[in-house]
């Protein structure tokens, strides 16, 4: 996740809650410094703000279309007017929602977004006797909840759509923590040592030496 909003209080507030719902979130507070991210980093979905220093928003949205990047992009402005959203998703926009918001709505939003980025999966996803709620954001081990923090939940969402592949500590640090986090200190591994420790059965979730980590199907020994 990208969310690019020059008003600093209201993009901490909003990468904050994204990131108790277990989403990595990078932040950009005006329009030059998106375009940097964007040409470093992939990101499923973007929240950007229209009215944007430096680089206006409707540029930044325009790059992204002609750069033919797979980011969504969810357009936020002040005004409601029928124009502006028009024009807005005529600038190659995926959806627009108005400010002020409800977080539930930005949340339920980026999400979908987050759905059409990737092939379409199953809102609950299956495998090793674990069953993983996405839109509940719940976990279930033979029938009993396993209590993740945001971050356990994540790598074993990022593990379990895999379905069996190898998934490298340098993907899940892509895919899981921010953009200042390194492979180097440790976090892949600590948190895949808690989740582990939650698990019935923790040689569900293999460490394959050189490579990364995979989630074994329930009936592979």
């Amino acid at each position: 996740m990208l969310v690019v909003e020059d008003e600093e209080f209201l993009a901490e507030m909003v990468a904050e809650g994204l990131r108790r719902d277990a989403l990595a979130v990078d932040v950009a507070l005006d329009g030059p410094s998106a375009l940097r991210k964007l040409e470093f980093g992939e990101y499923d979905v973007m929240v950007l703000d229209r009215d944007l220093p430096g680089v206006h928003g409707d540029e930044v949205c325009r790059r992204v279309v002609e750069q033919g990047l797979l980011t969504r992009i969810l357009m936020l402005t002040a005004s409601g007017t029928v124009r502006d959203r028009v024009s807005g998703l005529g600038l190659g926009a995926d959806d627009y929602l108005t400010k002020p918001f409800a977080y539930d709505e930005l949340l339920a939003r980026v999400l979908a977004l987050g759905r059409r980025s990737h092939p379409a999966l199953p809102p609950v996803l299956e495998r090793a006797g674990l069953v993983l709620d996405t839109a509940r954001r719940q976990v279930t081990q033979e029938g009993r909840f396993l209590a993740l923090s945001r971050k356990e939940f994540a790598v074993l969402e990022t593990l379990m759509r895999a379905s069996g592949a190898v998934v490298s500590g340098e993907d899940l640090i892509e895919q899981v923590w921010e953009e200042d986090t390194s492979y180097r200190t440790n976090a892949v591994r600590v948190t895949l040592s808690k989740l582990r420790s939650k698990l019935a059965d923790q040689s569900v979730i293999e460490t394959v030496p050189g490579a990364g980590y995979r989630m074994r199907a329930g009936d592979e020994r």
